[in-house]
């Protein structure tokens, strides 16, 4: 599922506007639309990066006694992201992230496998679906295209028309790609967007709806359960459409700004907005449960691994919680006893799991123990680059990217 950003009232988010930068969004098209905000960011400490090692003490593992592991390699990249959760993808062998040229390097070794020029727009979503990577075409020529992720070959192409500009995929099942595109006037202009399904098989348009006048195409987080496509956008819309003929099944307006991830489980969408975490069933957009955080805070991003949600507040608190129910399964302080970054993006490989954080010299990539929210260690790599923090993993070695600056740290 895909996958955005979590906020609290104030100003609004460095990384926020990056990628709405990187997304073709101009600055006064913002507006009074980013209500959402995050705390002030410090830019990073001082250092170098970690020298790059072969190979850890322990054949490849993590230091035991809560010592921050050292990278088994460390790459500079063409990396170009913007701090969206699917900028950095680790599958059949490689990880790659979003950048020009788009490029693969093999997971064990840091080595280039291969290298995409116009590959994919950076800070597009690189999306997986049956082993295929689609990617929005970097060359701008109205395309949307699959690659086998090990090798780099074109596997797939197709275009939804001459009368649209720049479709962009948001979700991927196994039959179908999905994808937002701006409708073209006479005059090249552009007021309206459509939504609409690419076949993954032939490449046929399966069905195409336009949008609400006022909807944007870009911001869109979507991800697919079943027959329902689930997405949110930037003008604080929930929206589920049937995948067999894009036929919109509800739209309802979040309470507060939801600007990026939320989770599918089983029957329910789960979304953070503000305050309060909620369940919706994705038949009727009812409301199932809801979790409420401590007033003056709200919740970030949520991750949803091996059937448990984990989501961290802006009081620097973190929770598991059962999806089905809303029930707490534990609540940890870890960060907020080491003064540390908030976490808005988690991947779990055995009893670890990790986030990745803001820009921050307390954040970076932290290590907690997944049956208690216990923090075991941080790596930051002290480049104070402004860039937001990226976590992937390929269940033998967890990826964090930094800027340019892509490493690969034992699992």
């Amino acid at each position: 599922m895909s996958k955005g950003l979590g906020t609290t009232v104030g100003r609004s988010s460095r990384r926020r506007i990056l990628r709405l930068a990187g997304g073709g969004i101009t600055m006064a098209a913002l507006g009074a639309g980013l209500t959402g905000c995050e705390d002030e960011l410090a830019t990073g400490g001082e250092g170098s990066v970690p020298p790059p090692r072969s190979a850890s003490p322990e054949d490849g593992k993590a230091p035991a006694g809560g010592k921050t592991p050292e990278p088994l390699w460390t790459k500079s990249t063409s990396a170009q992201t913007y701090g969206d959760n699917d900028e950095l993808v680790a599958v059949d062998g490689v990880v790659i992230a979003s950048g020009d040229p788009l490029a693969a390097f093999d997971g064990a070794t840091g080595e280039e496998r291969w290298s995409l020029p116009d590959g994919a727009v950076p800070g597009a979503p690189l999306l997986l679906g049956d082993g295929t990577l689609y990617l929005e075409s970097g060359k701008y020529d109205g395309s949307v295209a699959g690659y086998v992720p090990g090798s780099g070959k074109e596997v797939w192409r197709s275009r939804l028309g001459k009368e649209y500009r720049q479709p962009r995929p948001v979700a991927v099942d196994g039959e179908q790609v999905y994808v937002i595109a701006e409708i073209l006037e006479a005059d090249g202009s552009s007021h309206t967007n459509v939504i609409a399904a690419l076949n993954s098989g032939t490449g046929k348009v399966a069905w195409k709806e336009q949008r609400d006048l006022g909807t944007q195409q870009n911001g869109i987080h979507a991800a697919v359960q079943g027959r329902y496509l689930v997405y949110t956008d930037f003008k604080n819309n929930l929206t589920v459409r049937d995948t067999a003929t894009g036929k919109q099944v509800w739209t309802q307006k979040t309470t507060k700004t939801s600007y990026g991830p939320f989770v599918v489980h089983q029957d329910l969408v789960i979304v953070p907005q503000g305050q309060l975490l909620q369940a919706f069933a994705l038949s009727d957009g009812s409301e199932k449960w809801s979790v409420r955080t401590e007033e003056f805070t709200s919740f970030r991003e949520p991750s949803l691994l091996e059937d448990v949600l984990y989501i961290a507040d802006s009081a620097r608190t973190l929770w598991a919680v059962e999806p089905g129910t809303g029930k707490k399964i534990w609540q940890s302080t870890a960060l907020k006893d080491a003064s540390a970054q908030v976490p808005r993006q988690f991947v779990k490989v055995g009893g670890t799991l990790y986030g990745a954080t803001d820009l921050d010299k307390q954040g970076g990539i932290h290590a907690f123990d997944a049956k208690n929210g216990g923090l075991r260690w941080t790596f930051n790599d002290k480049s104070g680059d402004y860039h937001s923090w990226l976590v992937a993993t390929d269940g033998k070695r967890v990826y964090a990217l930094h800027g340019k600056k892509l490493h690969a740290l034992p699992a």
